[in-house]
């Protein structure tokens, strides 16, 4: 059975209580913290570096942090965030000059590495690095903002992307992020994710719902990925 894995985006979380959002998220059962870094020059707009990563590391968080850099350049701030208590870091190969380079820097820093594509950036960036990676991280919105609806066509390019992945043998998990709910993702998982984002269709909806209460969507998450 495949090992599917929820990851929460914290861009959606209240940043006022954010050690206690992502305790309450990981308890419900999630798998992942996914932590959105955007420098609003990649993005056209601005979140949170390094510093907040080690104080989630220092709060108690011990669950793997996937730290999707939306930043351009990308080397100079990767050891920064390995200091901080990455787990996984993942970039857009737009941002960088050299990919090779930066996803053996990721990995000489001691972390898992990653490519992220953008909804119209093509796969073929992957056909010499499929070594060097173990996360591909897809994209079903474009990047920026949370709260965004999910792009049907991602739909085949995660058949694609599952298919590179099993032909080249290697172990890497394959993501999907943006407009990720309940309703939808048994179809997400069916194309080929097994690692799935959701910011606004878990922090929102509860917050909307059922404040502090992330359990009854992760359940229902879990529920549609068991059929």
């Amino acid at each position: 059975m495949t090992d599917f894995q929820l990851a929460p985006s914290i861009l959606s979380a209240d940043f006022a209580r954010l050690g206690e959002e992502v305790d309450n998220v990981l308890a419900s059962g999630a798998d992942i913290v996914h932590f959105d870094v955007m420098d609003n020059h990649y993005v056209p707009n601005l979140t949170i570096g390094p510093l907040v990563c080690e104080a989630l590391r220092k709060h108690g968080v011990t669950a793997p942090i996937d730290v999707h850099m939306m930043v351009k350049p990308v080397d100079r701030i990767i050891p920064d965030f390995a200091q901080a208590g990455a787990t996984y870091i993942t970039f857009h190969p737009e941002a960088s000059e050299h990919i090779d380079r930066s996803l053996q820097l990721i990995r000489d820093e001691g972390c898992k590495s990653g490519l992220v594509f953008n909804p119209a950036t093509p796969l073929s960036y992957l056909d010499y690095v499929m070594d060097k990676v173990d996360m591909i991280l897809l994209m079903s919105v474009n990047p920026g903002f949370g709260g965004q609806s999910f792009i049907p066509a991602t739909l085949d390019k995660l058949r694609q992307a599952r298919k590179m992945i099993d032909d080249s043998g290697f172990d890497i998990r394959l993501e999907i992020d943006g407009g990720v709910k309940a309703e939808n993702i048994r179809e997400i998982a069916d194309a080929g994710a097994d690692t799935f984002v959701a910011g606004s269709g878990i922090f929102g909806k509860a917050r909307d719902e059922d404040p502090n209460r992330y359990d009854t969507i992760v359940r229902q998450m879990r529920e549609q990925l068991a059929k």
